[in-house]
């Protein structure tokens, strides 16, 4: 059992990597956008360790020629995966098509002639080649079989370091390190015999047999998450005792979709290295979570860079198709407005080559971003803090984390939809400041909350914050199970009376409550809002609306007939709306979960204008409100040195897509081909003293405080002088 690392002191390396002083900002500092190139096929199994075609024209000297053509700041090179090498290693199996050629010596070498620097790609996890000859280093399941990944407990963590050590000796600049995980699903690990003592060691006692959803399996989860830390730390800190100068970053698995299965959670595992990098993409995401995962890492990491990595293929990563330049133009924009730093990702021909076309689309996508520099990396302007709760997910989500993440992403999604600025906050580091950055902060279903959860949101709303809550929040003990009453019902004045077991429920505003919020939605209407619900009893809060549960036939009840597909709405059960004042700030509660609404299936606009509607009624006096078409995402920033506030705009025009003919309804974005006209109105609070456009193109028109843009493009940027 490897406590700590020995070979720190033991390894020795190459005069290439004798560390030189430091330049005074890191490349991740001073650079915007960035390449990865990668082969494709071993990782999943594509080549026969007797393959030579595989990367037989894999050229490191030509990759790093045509990232630079292609504007590319920055490289990341794929080095060690889970079946090869691809350098002349004396520790891993080389590609069979490299024969006697050394890539990664020949691109340190052409990377030096640009001054550009030189990130190693390097998988973790993966159970190839060097799994199948090390099986006392796999992990195993509760019932002792091994389930093809590395345990982070065993001596892989040397073998770890020795990969790295040679890899740094090839004087590169740092590495990206991939594929931290302790599996995607089941079967769970890791029960190996080293695991269980060291768990044996910390708890006293014996692990959990397998998921058991008890005490010991929450020691189990704090053990896991432990595991991952201790391991990424120590790599690092290995890393940094051969070359200090050497960056290191982790692909990041803990944001939605993922959950506790991988061993991460948001806060703990985004700050164990330089900076955090995520991945995004349409195919896997959704377009807005483009902007969601940008926020999320940034939040997860506050005052660093965060990297993004986003791909050129139309699918996902290991394909080599092109996607239309439109469609590279609006992710990469959207990514660098949320004040990323991006990585497009290339995976080559099965034999290495690159495909020039690839790198046209590309080299325009970069060229374009680097001559807008000067509008990325502002302060993000943020109206809504969305909460997220890691302990929702991992014990009232449990295996079927879209159960919490629905909401969470729902949220998002109405925030975008409506040009809200949202913000993420985190159970794992909330503090008192943390929730003064928001004038608003929702918390979108978060069924577990601890009583210093709640006494800190009590202080933010005695103080003048205003909260707004939706579905079952609060109503759940830290194991997830079901309270008698809430813990937040001294917070929003009213006690839980039941939990409706429903999810098609409805909601009808009256004319008070439409009078009160200012809101557009039909009143004495019922409307669906998919999602769960509470029966609420006020106590000092203010009741408006009605909350329906929904009808059922004869046939439901008696429980011969689904309840998945939604039914009208039936007998009004309790009120659809809470406002209660508490000090200076008020809370909204909604007693349904029009954030769940949003991201399902069913996503009415009504729902999300309910959501809006909430947001905007806890905050009448905004700085600006931006008017635009639903399509039109809006990140806004601030720049006070300058006084200038920047409003970029983002137009989704995916053109139409078919459903497939297997798995209906799963259904694949378009792709963006032509360029949207748009036309926005900001209305800003004061009047302001300019306004330009990066795009010469686009039209504008002040009047006094408001101000029209039409807009022809996927990406636009107005500038607002106050």
């Amino acid at each position: 059992m490897l406590l700590a690392i020995a070979w720190f002191a033991e390894l020795t390396v190459s005069s290439t990597a004798v560390c030189q002083e430091a330049p005074q900002t890191p490349w991740y500092q001073r650079y915007l956008v960035g390449m990865e190139v990668g082969p494709t096929g071993a990782q999943f199994g594509h080549s026969d360790p007797t393959d030579a075609r595989y990367c037989s024209e894999w050229d490191g000297r030509e990759i790093v020629r045509q990232a630079v053509r292609a504007d590319a700041e920055y490289l990341v090179l794929w080095v060690r995966d889970g079946d090869y090498a691809y350098y002349d290693s004396a520790l891993l199996p080389k590609a069979p098509g490299l024969v006697d050629r050394d890539p990664l010596a020949d691109a340190v070498d052409e990377a030096a002639k640009h001054d550009l620097p030189l990130i190693a790609y390097c998988v973790v996890q993966q159970g190839g080649h060097f799994l199948q000859a090390h099986p006392e280093w796999a992990m195993h399941d509760a019932d002792g079989n091994p389930i093809g990944r590395f345990c982070f407990n065993s001596g892989y963590l040397d073998a770890m370091g020795e990969i790295v050590a040679e890899q740094l000796a090839y004087g590169i600049d740092g590495f990206h390190i991939d594929m931290l995980d302790q599996g995607f699903g089941k079967p769970y690990g890791c029960w190996c015999e080293t695991c269980q003592e060291l768990f044996r060691q910390q708890f006293g006692h014996d692990m959990p047999a397998g998921a058991t959803w008890d005490d010991r399996w929450d020691e189990m989860l704090e053990f896991r998450y432990q595991t991952s830390q201790k391991f990424e730390r120590r790599l690092t800190d290995h890393i940094r005792s051969i070359n200090p100068r050497a960056t290191v970053d982790y692909n990041y698995h803990g944001n939605p979709p993922f959950s506790f299965e991988v061993g991460q959670r948001p806060v703990q595992h985004a700050r164990n290295a330089d900076f955090v990098t995520g991945e995004t993409g349409v195919w896997g995401f959704s377009a807005l979570g483009v902007g969601l995962n940008a926020e999320f890492y940034r939040a997860a990491t506050p005052g660093r860079p965060f990297q993004v990595a986003m791909q050129r293929g139309v699918r996902m990563y290991h394909d080599q198709t092109n996607r239309p330049l439109n469609d590279l133009r609006w992710e990469l924009l959207t990514l660098l407005a949320h004040g990323a730093f991006v990585t497009i990702v290339d995976k080559t021909a099965f034999d290495g080559r690159l495909d020039p076309v690839a790198y046209e689309r590309m080299g325009d996508a970069l060229e374009e971003a680097r001559a807008l520099r000067q509008h990325f990396g502002h302060e993000p302007v943020r109206e809504v803090g969305l909460y997220f709760s890691s302990r929702t997910r991992d014990w009232w989500a449990r295996e079927e984390p879209a159960r919490y993440f629905q909401s969470f992403e729902g949220a998002h999604r109405a925030c975008a939809l409506e040009h809200l600025p949202f913000g993420i906050l985190f159970d794992e580091d909330l503090s008192l400041d943390a929730l003064r950055e928001f004038p608003v902060v929702c918390l979108p279903n978060v069924t577990i909350l601890s009583s210093r959860e709640v006494s800190l949101f009590t202080q933010y709303v005695s103080a003048g914050g205003n909260l707004f809550v939706t579905g079952q929040s609060g109503q759940c003990d830290a194991h997830g199970g079901a309270l008698d009453d809430s813990y937040f019902a001294e917070l929003i004045g009213a006690k839980v009376v039941r939990r409706l077991d429903s999810l098609d429920n409805w909601l009808r505003l009256d004319g008070t409550a439409a009078h009160e919020f200012g809101t557009d939605i039909r009143p004495d209407w019922p409307f669906l809002v998919k999602g769960p619900a509470t029966v609420y009893e006020p106590t000092t809060a203010v009741a408006f609306g009605q909350l329906h549960e929904p009808a059922r036939t004869v046939r439901q009840r008696e429980g011969r007939m689904g309840t998945d597909w939604p039914m009208s709405a039936g007998a009004a059960v309790g009120p659809a709306l809470l406002v209660h004042r508490v000090g200076k700030g008020t809370v909204i509660t909604c007693a349904a979960s029009p954030d769940f609404a949003t991201a399902g299936e069913h996503a009415i606009v009504s729902a999300r204008n309910l959501f809006a509607m909430a947001v905007r009624t806890l905050l009448p006096e905004r700085r600006f409100e931006i008017d635009a078409p639903a399509n039109v995402e809006a990140v806004v920033t601030d720049d006070p040195a300058a006084k200038q506030l920047r409003v970029h705009l983002l137009g989704y025009n995916p053109t139409p897509r078919s459903t497939p003919a297997r798995n209906r309804p799963y259904v694949l974005p378009g792709l963006i081909e032509d360029a949207p006209l748009f036309r926005v109105t900001l209305t800003c609070r004061d009047e302001p003293h300019d306004v330009q456009a990066a795009d010469p193109a686009t039209q504008i028109r002040i009047d006094g405080r408001r101000v029209e843009a039409t807009i022809e493009d996927v990406h636009d940027v107005l500038v607002v002088d106050y």
